[in-house]
């Protein structure tokens, strides 16, 4: 890919849901979430289908997508897998698991190493201090997990910084496969063969890319419809505006002498959305002008 072409996040490929099936009966059940027990050889994909798409969130109409589920998959690859199942196991991410708008994979990249040791990594080619991770079991790893229609992101300092917009445009993949960095870096033809998009979190450096995964999938995956309590809740975000939040309160009206804003109290949802917005601005200029357009007042 050349250096200058700029590359989104993600392309809004729509989910092909036939191709969801795989080529496993194990997976059909797993898709359709009914019991195992209940689905056989015999039913149909047609029949499948439907209890699928009878129980399945859906998206809103008018948003910009088709109609239909939106299941997503990812795959991580990673040297260090506890570091991503941990904090993925839990509250939202939990949920979207259980409730079959995620399925989450993730693997040890050394599962794909042919050696005894299965050794992952060498010395940088050149000289130079630390390990780089070989290109072998990752081309291995991710060409055995995709497919048409998969999206391969390299967590790297070197990439494209993370934002609000991004994990919206990744939200509309159906199945993305993550490769952690560690040590000195991955061996640079993974990048240049492998990857359709490098992606950092910040600008600093963390001990490996697992923990920076963890934050892309947690930003992506609670976009995605029936992961928030309420549709509203991604919508209403720091950043979805273009603003920080605006501040936000709940009871004791009064605790220690500090009140809640009384037009917070006052039941006027007009005067409380204009509030809000106006508090939103005052705290972007302070903490974050740069998220300001010059012309904004």
């Amino acid at each position: 890919m050349k250096e200058e072409e700029e590359v989104p996040f993600g392309c809004g490929r729509g989910a092909s849901v036939l191709r969801q099936w795989g080529n496993c009966v194990n997976n059909i059940a797993a898709c359709s979430r009914l019991p195992v027990a209940s689905v056989r050889v015999e039913v149909g994909c047609e029949k499948v289908l439907a209890a699928r798409e009878a129980a399945a969130p859906r998206r809103p109409q008018g948003d910009g997508y088709n109609d239909v589920l939106h299941e997503m998959q990812i795959d991580i690859l990673t040297l260090f897998p506890e570091i991503c199942r941990a904090p993925l196991s839990e509250s939202m991410m939990k949920r979207a698991q259980e409730g079959g708008v995620l399925q989450l994979r993730v693997h040890n990249i050394r599962d794909w190493a042919t050696d005894k040791h299965r050794v992952a990594d060498d010395a940088p080619v050149g000289g130079g201090q630390g390990m780089v991770m070989k290109p072998e079991p990752i081309f291995a790893a991710v060409e055995s997990l995709r497919r048409e229609g998969s999206k391969v992101l390299l967590m790297t300092p070197q990439g494209r910084r993370f934002s609000q917009a991004a994990a919206a445009e990744l939200a509309r993949e159906e199945h993305l496969v993550i490769i952690c960095g560690h040590y000195e870096g991955i061996d640079h033809r993974v990048t240049e063969q492998l990857v359709d998009a490098e992606v950092s979190i910040g600008d600093y450096v963390l001990t490996n890319g697992a923990i920076a995964a963890v934050v892309v999938v947690d930003a992506v995956v609670r976009l995605l419809p029936g992961v928030l309590g309420h549709e509203q809740s991604a919508a209403d975000d720091t950043f979805s505006r273009g603003l920080l939040e605006a501040p936000q309160y709940t009871r004791p009206a009064e605790f220690r002498g500090w009140k809640v804003p009384d037009i917070l109290l006052s039941g006027n949802h007009a005067e409380i959305a204009a509030w809000r917005k106006e508090q939103a601005l005052q705290r972007t200029r302070a903490n974050r002008p740069d998220l300001l357009a010059d012309d904004q007042p």
